[in-house]
This record gives structure tokens, C-alpha cells and sequence, in this order.
């Protein structure tokens, strides 16, 4: 009997981990350390055991993971993954206790610096398959599609998705793309990824790139054809964009001929043995799984006896909320409101309980854009309804279901929705305002559950506070997905033409959902103290940010246009320059071939080479270089900067323009950062750089409204200012109190002269301090000993010693409780405080000891925020509108001819926005300045 062909199964440990970490809720092991996501992924992989010597099973299996977050893409392009936020607090302490699961299912675990693990699987892959077996990689990463094949010699590679029990192959990934893996990495080249941060092409999609590539065979040969492409926008963006796109395809290309780390035959399986496993399930406490093992090692007097169980050993931390109830729903008893008795029925019962909640379902996630399909309301827990007014197809011969007509809809709402007698309750009501305000439709009073959760959780590392996961984390109910009702891919469908039944249950859930989750939150906002900054901070941005996204910001497209042809040319200058001081040509955007030219052909000394074989040619290398006066790195860092504005800001920054205002619309969020600050997005306006001339130049683009100026109107130095008080500080509160300058001051106290090095100095040690900084970190700083930095913190703290007994009393507070809290009651959670990981618990001592005091400075302008709109229509001056918000600065479209008026308007509400609820020892000064556009308000 001829031996079985080998079966080599490759995990995607990385996906595993972050599944199983957003699949469980934030349990603990008896040692303290979260270790929800270390038993998701143990269970998950004992099922993948299961399956060993069974049909299909693996012979061979390994599992793959990262092991650092830098490789040569990073060379290629230096924002590749920038994106991408850090792995959530509590799950960092995780990955180590991953790597020992692993291992304890005797099982290798794979990981190499320099490469991803997606190239360590395309390694194995395709050495693997050169021997004829078949491989099957556990994942669903649409990056690894490109390696799967069949080959003439019976060795097949395959992915299997664990979460849908489905194998994926090359039918599965046509289905997907429209194109087959073998043109997966051109496809995702022309697409691009706002995951990976891989730029593609603007305005090439799923559907576009298919057809592009199903007409001409590959990358190559599109931009070969330009001539052929009758479309001018998409032939333009191909034509600006084909170094972009070249780029992306080398981005998405897997190494795949690194040396293998280890050779196939020490992947093979021989079944599990018991230990370590047991050890290893014992010392984490997962007593359900050493059941499966027969009971595990011990007795049973002493397993009974241990308080070994899942229950006990996931124990949570004090200020952890309480546990989740469970909810039962009833989806088929949702009803879809199709005549008016029914809709005035439903609103009389509203108006009769004093409260609605309320969800909107639309064409899109962009409330400027999307249009309102209908609008589902709840009155108690389990009774909802749907209403359904733009359902149907979008052409004459289409049938449209039976449903109210719109205006007839918005008509009947828009009084209750108005009513101050009926409290509206939501989840991201934010967006539903938008949406609705384009109706001349207001929210009011109201409730936002999404902003309770963020109140009462942020930090504690429960995952976000989407609705879904809420439901789900809250009341342990798994709510029905988009992707359930609206399909995916090449087959996903517009909500709009889903049949009435399906959409009911989706909306009405939705508000029915959030219903139960403000009975749950509501009563909790109280009882751990966080009233008052709901009430008074955050509730009152849901109508603020509302009406500023609205509004939108203008943006002068034809001059972001001409900067961009600026900057190219200047790019083009200096690749002439580069190429000269090379000696030949060569790609710039190459670190092979940069690599190359540094090292191999102009000596450079020093030159580190990675897996690949190629030289490291990232910012680090290049700064090293050009301070050893190498021209060419000096020259290709310039050529960098410049890539990056133009790519990042003045071409993408013109496709964020809405063609029907001509304005840029930004999405901010009131549950982004943890301490309290707002985040936008869509696009990013509070990373717009502003430190370098080149970067300023992006301001001058935002310009005002006709016959109006913008105004900028920035906190000074707020951060100082509250720590002097927090701190009680009487040296710094003096001088901020004489409108002294903080540094010159710090710099007299600690160097005994205010000179332009030493006030250097002495700024960088009055933020550093306030951010927990090392010894070690503050001499990296200051390019200084060790020694002299720790003196120098020394001298900080004997100076100002209320800043000390800040950071200690701060300190002490959150390791009893486990969270900070700001001057208005807002608490940042931080679980890993306890931890007994040195470098974990470190970090979030650092973090604490400045959430106070950044929360704080977050609240206040919040408040400021809140009461602007207001303030300025009592002193005649409603034309005044806020456009825009960036961490501690505002910014402001004024009527020409009124900006004194509404400069002191401005300055008054954002100086007393403490008031009266907290008097402050430190004045809140404010830099006002207004100019035609935003770089000249500054």
C-alpha cells in the first residue's frame, strides 16, 4: 500500500490570536494576567487536533507567527502598516503565554525577525508543495490566496477558514475577487489596502482592477495599455498613480525562497502527548479543557479542592463591570410598518413611554453621502418595528415592496424625534444625526449607549464598544451581521434591496439592541461615578460633532493640485540629484536596489542585510548615512518626505472632497483614545504636519467660506498649565499666573540660565517628566549620559517636588483601583497595572501617570466645544460656525469684518470652560489668530 500523501498544515497564528481575543471576554488566570485570547486560541487549536489522521487531517503542522513588526515593506515604504493601531493593552502580556500554548501542544511555533509570517507560510508553501504534498494554510488572509495552486504533481495548496469550516480554493477565490490566485498580488496592487496602508490605485476597486486584469493579464501589461482605456478618470489615475501601483504589487509579493527556519520533517504529528499539555492547562487554570483530557492529573478530591476552574480561575479585576446577563430575542415578533395607522400607532406609544430608540439604515457608511432607507424604533426590550421607505431595485422596471413614501415618514418622525419630552436613546446616534439633519431632521434629547460604554469601560480591555460587540459582551447576544443580511464580495447587495422580512429583523434589532443596552449602562453611570462626565463632557458632543461633520471644512482642490505638481517636480529634481550622486539610475522606491548603491557600489560601511538578502535601507539606516555625509541618503530622505506629502496629503487629500459641497467632511470619535481625545478619520485631520515648511504648506489648502476668514483659536501650553495645578506646583503656577515663559523658568530653576540650549533642555524635561519618562528614555532624548539625565530628573522633582508626590499619589491610586481619573470624573482603566511582566506594567505606569492630566486638557476643551454654539448666538454672532477640532485647538469660519467680535466670544468660553464646576489655580490662555486659510490663521 503506497504511503499517504503528506498534509502539511500551516497556521496563521497571528489570526488565531486575534480571533480568539475579540471572541471572549477579558478573563484572567490564577496568576492575575488576561488570558481570555490565550484559552480562545488553546481551544481552537486542541479542535484543529482533533482532526489529526482524519480525512483531510494534517500529517505535518506548524504554527506561524510574527515576531516583530518591522521587514524589508517597511524598506519599500516606510508607511507600510502605519495605520495599524497597537495590539490592545491587555492583550500584550498575552503573546508570550500564546508561544507556551503552543508549545505545550508539542507543536512547533515558527517566527523569524525580518520576515512576516505570511512569508514564512509562502516559504514552507511552496517548498512543501515542490515535494508533492498538499498544504492547507488555517487562515482566511486574503494576502496568502495568492499561493494557492494545483500542480501537475499532485501537490495542492489550499486554505481552510476555521470561523466558516470552509476550505478555500482557487474556485472559492474567483467567487471572491473575479480573478484567480494566480492574479490575487496584481489585483491587491490596483486595489490597494487601507489595512496595510498600501497606497494602489484612487478610485480602482474590486470590480475595476477584475475587468482591468481579466482584459490585460497582469499589473504590467495595464499600464502597458494606458492608451486603450477609454475611461480619462480611470486612465488618469492609472497614468498618476503606476509607480504607486508598482510599488503595492512589490508590497504584496510573499518571499518565498527565505531559507526554511526549521525543515518540514520536524512539522510531523504523532498525536498529542499529554504532557506538557497538562502542566500547561493546570498552571492556567482551563479546567474545562484538561476534561477533556480525562480530568487532568490530579484526584478528584484535589481537583474539587483546588478552585482550578474556568469560572474561578478567569476572575476579574475590582473595577471590572458586572458580569453579562443573557437576553433572548425574538427576531420574528419585530413588525414592518408599511401604512400610516400603523407609524402614528407606533409613535403615540413613543410619545405615551417617554422614550424611543432609534437606528437608521442607509445606502452607505459616509452619512454625507449615504442616503436613508428606512428607520427602526423600539419602545421595550424585545418590542421593535422597521420602517421600511427606500426599498427596491434602482432602475424603471424593478418592483419596489410595499412601503411608505419617504417625506410622509420623515414628516410623521420629525416631531417626535424633536420632542424634549421623549428621550431618544442610540448607539453612534452621531451618524444617525448627520444623516437625518440632511432632512432638516434633529435628534433631541438624547442618549448615546456608545458613549456610555466608553465612559464606563475605556481601558479596561474589553474590546470596543461597537454595537455588535457590546451585544455580544454584554448581554451575550450574537446580533445578525451585515454580511449575513447583505452577502459578501462579487454577490453583496445594497441594504436597500433586501427583502423587507430579512431587513426588519436586522434594523429593528439594532434599536432594540441598543434599548436594552441603555437599561443596562444607564444605571451603572451612577454607581461608579461617571454622571457627571457623561453629562457634562461627552453626551453634549453627540449634537456638536454632529453639526461640525455636517458643516465640513472647505478645501481648495485646484491649489492642492498645483502643490502636488510642485511637489513632483521637486521629486523629479530630486531623483536627477540622486541618480548624479549615484553615478547611474536605478528605482529609488527599491531598498534592493538602493541597498545596492549604498553599499555594494559607494562602500558605505555598516550595512545590515536582512532574511531576503537585501540591504536595510529604512529611515534609521539612511539618517545614520547622511550624518556620515553620504549625499545620496541625505538626497533619498528628502525624495522620501516629499513622496509622503504628496501621496498622503495633496493627492489623497482631493479624492476626501465631496463634489456636491466642495468641502471635506471628516468622522470624529468620541470613543477613540482612551484618555478622552477626540480622533477623526476619513480623513485624518489631526495628523495633518504642521513642523516642517513643506508640511505647513498642506494648512493653506483648508480655506475659508466666501467673504469669511478662518479663525484658529489653540489652548497655550495646557497640558503644563493643568499639571501645575494637579500637582500643585507654586513656582509654575506663579508663572503662568505673571504670563512668564514656563521654559525659561524650568530652565532657571534647573541650569541656573534661561539660554537657548538650556530652555531646550528644559522643555523637553517639562513634557517628558509629565509622560513618566526614564532615565534612560530622557538621555536618549537629550543625547546625554545616563547618569547626568537621572541627575537631572533629581533636580526636576527637588525643584518642583509637587510633581513627584503627583506621579507617586497617582501611582497608588491606580494600583489600589485600577484606573486614573481626570479633574471632571472621567476614568481611564488600566489592567495591566498589576502586571508581573516588568516591561507591561511599566508602560502603563507611564500612561497613567499622564491620563490625569491629558484627559483633563480633553474635558476641557470638550466643554468649551459644547458651549460655543450657544455663546456666540447670544452675542449676535450665530454666522460664526465651528469647523473644525485638533487636539488642543479650534478652528472657526467668521464673517469678515467680525473677527475681533468673535475672537473675544471665542477666547472668553474656551479660558472659563472650567468654570464653574472646577476653579483653576492656572489661567487658560488662548492663542487666537485668522487669516484666509488655516496655515495664515496660525
Amino acid at each position: 500500500m503506497a504511503d499517504k500523501q503528506p498534509h502539511l498544515y500551516l497556521v496563521d497564528g497571528s489570526s488565531y490570536i486575534f480571533r480568539a481575543y475579540h471572541q471572549l471576554p477579558p478573563l484572567t488566570n490564577k496568576a492575575g494576567t488576561p488570558a481570555g485570547a490565550v484559552y480562545g486560541y488553546t481551544a481552537m487549536l486542541w479542535k484543529l487536533a482533533d482532526g489529526l489522521n482524519k480525512e483531510e487531517g494534517p500529517t505535518h503542522l506548524a504554527v506561524i507567527l510574527d515576531k516583530s513588526s518591522k521587514s524589508h515593506r517597511n524598506d519599500i515604504y516606510a508607511e507600510y502598516k502605519a495605520n495599524r493601531p497597537p495590539p490592545p493593552e491587555d492583550l500584550v502580556p498575552q503573546f508570550p503565554l500564546i508561544r507556551e500554548a503552543t508549545r505545550a501542544f508539542s507543536l512547533p511555533c515558527i517566527e523569524e525577525e525580518g520576515l512576516e509570517a505570511d512569508d514564512i507560510i509562502a516559504c514552507y508553501a511552496r517548498a512543501a508543495a515542490d515535494q508533492g504534498w498538499k498544504v492547507t494554510i488555517v487562515s482566511s488572509d486574503k494576502d496568502l490566496m495568492q499561493l494557492i495552486e494545483t500542480r501537475p504533481n499532485g501537490a495542492e495548496i489550499d486554505m481552510l477558514d476555521t470561523m466558516k469550516d470552509k476550505r478555500i480554493r482557487a474556485a472559492e477565490v474567483v467567487e471572491k475577487f473575479g480573478v484567480g490566485p494566480e492574479k490575487v498580488g496584481d489585483m491587491l496592487a490596483l486595489m490597494g489596502d487601507k489595512v496595510d496602508n498600501i497606497p494602489g490605485v484612487p478610485g480602482v476597486g474590486p470590480k475595476t482592477a477584475a475587468t482591468l486584469l481579466e482584459q490585460y493579464g497582469d499589473l504590467e501589461t495595464v499600464l502597458a495599455s494606458l492608451d486603450e482605456i477609454s475611461k480619462p478618470a480611470l486612465k488618469r489615475n492609472l497614468t498618476e498613480h503606476a509607480d504607486a501601483a508598482r510599488m503595492s504589487r512589490e508590497l504584496v509579493e510573499l518571499v518565498c525562497d527565505a531559507p526554511l527556519p526549521a525543515p518540514l520533517d520536524d512539522f510531523k504529528l504523532d498525536g498529542i502527548p499529554a504532557e506538557p499539555l497538562r502542566a500547561f492547562l493546570e498552571e492556567q487554570g482551563f479546567k474545562a479543557l484538561l476534561r477533556r483530557m480525562g480530568g487532568g492529573s490530579k484526584t478528584a478530591e484535589e481537583r474539587e479542592n483546588s478552585g482550578s476552574d474556568v469560572k474561578t480561575a478567569y476572575t476579574s479585576a475590582p473595577a471590572e463591570p458586572p458580569e453579562p446577563e443573557t437576553i433572548e430575542v425574538d427576531r420574528s415578533a419585530y413588525q414592518t410598518i408599511v401604512d400610516e395607522d400603523a407609524l402614528d400607532g407606533w409613535i403615540a406609544e413613543a410619545r405615551a413611554k417617554g422614550l424611543v430608540a432609534v437606528d437608521t439604515e442607509t445606502t452607505g457608511l459616509d452619512p454625507m453621502r449615504a442616503e436613508l432607507v428606512g428607520i427602526s424604533l423600539a419602545t421595550a426590550p424585545g418590542r421593535a418595528c422597521y420602517i421600511p421607505f427606500g426599498h427596491g431595485g434602482n432602475d424603471l422596471l424593478s418592483e419596489r415592496p410595499p412601503q411608505l413614501d419617504r417625506k410622509i415618514v420623515l414628516t410623521r418622525l420629525k416631531p417626535l424625534f424633536e420632542d424634549a419630552s421623549v428621550l431618544k436613546v442610540g448607539h453612534n446616534l452621531k451618524y444617525d444625526m448627520v444623516l437625518l439633519a440632511k432632512d432638516d431632521v434633529m435628534l433631541s434629547p438624547l442618549d448615546d449607549t456608545l458613549v456610555m460604554s466608553f465612559d464606563l469601560d475605556a481601558g479596561r480591555g474589553i474590546g470596543g464598544h461597537g454595537l455588535d460587540e457590546l451585544a455580544k459582551k454584554q448581554l451575550g447576544h450574537q446580533c445578525l451581521s451585515f454580511k449575513e443580511v447583505c452577502g459578501t464580495g462579487k454577490k453583496q447587495i445594497c441594504f436597500s434591496e433586501v427583502p423587507l422580512d430579512k431587513a426588519t429583523e436586522y434594523a429593528a434589532e439594532d434599536a432594540d439592541v441598543a434599548l436594552r443596552l441603555w437599561q443596562r449602562l444607564k444605571p451603572r453611570l451612577a454607581a461608579e461615578r461617571v454622571t457627571r462626565v457623561y453629562e457634562s463632557v461627552d453626551r453634549p458632543m453627540v449634537g456638536v460633532l454632529a453639526r461640525m461633520e455636517k458643516r465640513g471644512v472647505r478645501v481648495d482642490r485646484d491649489y492642492l493640485a498645483r502643490l502636488s505638481g510642485e511637489f513632483a517636480e521637486d521629486i523629479a529634481a530630486l531623483e536627477k540629484k540622486i541618480h548624479a550622486a549615484a553615478g547611474e539610475e536605478f528605482t529609488i522606491g527599491s531598498p534592493q536596489q538602493l541597498g545596492n548603491i549604498l553599499f555594494d557600489k559607494l562602500g558605505a560601511k555598516g550595512g545590515r542585510k536582512g532574511k531576503t538578502g537585501n540591504y536595510s535601507t529604512d529611515v534609521n539606516e539612511l539618517e545614520r548615512l547622511a550624518g556620515e555625509g553620504m549625499e545620496v541618503a541625505r538626497l533619498v530622505l528628502d525624495w522620501r518626505q516629499l513622496s509622503k506629502l504628496k501621496s498622503t496629503y495633496t493627492d489623497a487629500l482631493q479624492g476626501e472632497i465631496d463634489p456636491r459641497t466642495g468641502r471635506v467632511h471628516t468622522c470624529y470619535s468620541l470613543a477613540g483614545a482612551q484618555t478622552g481625545r477626540l480622533s477623526s478619520t476619513d480623513p485624518n485631520l489631526q495628523n495633518i504636519p504642521i513642523r516642517t515648511p513643506l508640511g505647513a504648506k498642506i494648512r493653506d489648502a483648508f480655506i475659508a467660506s466666501d467673504d469669511h476668514v478662518l479663525m484658529s483659536a489653540d489652548y497655550s501650553q495646557i497640558e503644563l498649565r493643568l499639571a501645575a495645578h494637579m500637582a500643585d506646583v507654586p513656582q509654575l503656577k506663579e508663572a503662568f499666573r505673571e504670563g512668564a515663559d514656563i521654559h525659561d523658568r524650568t530652565a532657571e530653576e534647573l541650569f541656573g540660565s534661561a539660554d537657548k540650549d538650556c530652555r531646550a533642555k528644559a522643555k523637553t524635561v517639562n513634557f517628558a517628566i509629565l509622560y513618566g519618562i526614564s532615565a534612560f528614555g530622557l538621555a536618549g532624548r537629550l543625547g546625554i549620559e545616563r547618569s547626568e539625565a537621572q541627575d537631572i530628573i533629581d533636580r526636576y522633582f527637588d525643584r518642583f517636588p509637587g510633581i513627584r508626590d503627583y506621579i507617586a499619589r497617582t501611582l497608588t491610586e491606580v494600583r489600589d483601583c485600577g484606573f486614573t481619573t481626570t479633574l471632571f470624573g472621567r476614568k481611564t482603566h488600566f489592567p495591566n497595572i498589576r502586571s508581573k511582566m516588568q516591561n507591561v506594567r511599566a508602560g502603563a505606569e507611564r500612561a497613567a501617570i499622564n491620563a490625569p492630566i491629558q484627559g483633563t486638557s480633553a474635558d476641557l476643551i470638550k466643554r468649551a466645544m459644547a458651549r460655543m454654539d450657544k455663546a456666540l448666538a447670544e452675542e449676535g454672532l450665530s454666522d460664526v460656525k465651528m469647523l473644525l477640532q485638533v487636539h488642543d485647538e479650534l478652528v472657526f469660519d467668521v464673517p469678515r469684518g467680525r473677527e475681533e467680535e468673535a475672537a473675544a466670544v471665542i477666547r472668553t468660553v474656551m479660558s472659563g470652560a472650567a468654570a464653574p464646576a472646577l476653579p483653576l489655580d492656572v489661567p487658560l490662555d488662548v492663542d487666537v489668530g485668522w487669516g484666509d486659510n488655516w496655515g495664515a490663521a496660525h
